[in-house]
């Protein structure tokens, strides 16, 4: 019950407490460490979406062609495929620096695992 205009509170009826219930003191589950990460690769791996935002990704693309060639202009499609084309090879950027980071007996990929993996690869950083 809400308080009408012009009533003085301490004339209206206190709302009513409400117990504390089973649901009401209930949490989110908790997973033992490590579970939770090969969930959620699991489902990346099955879903087709891209994992970049499309509209940043747009904005970047369109900013460098116009430093490249004032007034240029991408369709959506070829956006579009320069997207899955990037996702495609970041994923194997990272693949290799997993590799690099296994071989060095870490989990976490480092800076120098990407730089490591991009130097294999033949490309410079």
């Amino acid at each position: 019950m809400g308080r009408r205009k012009g009533a003085p509170a301490q004339l209206l009826p206190a709302a009513p407490r409400k117990l504390a219930t089973e649901e009401a003191t209930k949490s989110r589950p908790w997973y033992r460490p490590g579970t939770r990460a090969p969930r959620e690769i699991q489902k990346f791996q099955k879903s087709t979406d891209v994992a970049i935002s499309k509209s940043p990704f747009r904005r970047q693309v369109n900013e460098m062609a116009e430093d490249l060639v004032p007034g240029f202009l991408l369709r959506s499609s070829a956006v579009a495929v320069l997207q899955q084309a990037s996702e495609a090879y970041l994923a194997e950027v990272w693949e290799e620096a997993n590799v690099c980071a296994a071989h060095a007996k870490r989990v976490t990929i480092t800076v120098k695992d990407i730089r490591l993996a991009c130097r294999i690869r033949g490309e410079r950083f």
